[in-house]
């Protein structure tokens, strides 16, 4: 069962993952409480909450983030969203996601955990919920063109020390620097 599937992955992640400070190993904590509660806490239908899945996407070279100009939250943010029903993992999750939001095919996903966020939403359910999000590092091919789609009001390439002013700087920024730390 794909429920079943994709909370055993959650929680094999977060067990595993390599937290970098004291807020990101007590965020590991509360998710894998939540997890612990919530059986059905990977699916959006958890109206309390539920795991979403993105990635920061790199071309290459790793000199370039791929952003989303997100249509609901206004900013340009990393791709990612919600686990379906066909995903056995959260690592395929965000894989899916990536390559649906993107338009690039032949992306790779490193399947340790990099980072994870959590925050409250209106998503597609239409009521506020709180999305509980698994961040994990994406890597485009050599010369990959993005090509948006439905779920983005623009979608771009942005040089990781020259983010739009309208990005999650923090956030994204963060990210990219686990990013570079791992690759090192």
């Amino acid at each position: 069962m794909s429920a079943r599937s994709l909370h055993a992955s959650a929680i094999d992640r977060l067990t595993a993952w390599r937290t970098d400070s004291e807020d990101a190993e007590s965020l590991r904590h509360t998710m894998l409480a939540f997890l612990d509660s919530a059986p059905d806490g990977c699916l959006r239908e958890h109206v309390p909450g539920h795991i979403t899945a993105s990635s920061i996407v790199l071309d290459a070279d790793h000199r370039n983030v791929l952003l989303t100009l997100h249509p609901r939250v206004g900013r340009w943010i990393q791709l990612g969203g919600h686990c379906e029903p066909s995903d056995e993992t959260v690592v395929d999750a965000a894989l899916r996601e990536a390559t649906e939001e993107s338009g690039i095919a032949d992306l790779v996903i490193d399947p340790e955990l990099l980072s994870a966020h959590t925050h409250p939403i209106t998503c597609s359910l239409g009521v506020p919920t709180r999305h509980l999000d698994l961040r994990f590092l994406v890597t485009a091919p050599v010369g990959a063109r993005p090509v948006r789609s439905d779920e983005s009001t623009d979608l771009q390439w942005w040089p990781v020390d020259a983010l739009p002013p309208e990005a999650e700087h923090e956030t994204i920024a963060h990210m990219v620097r686990l990013a570079a730390a791992r690759r090192a």
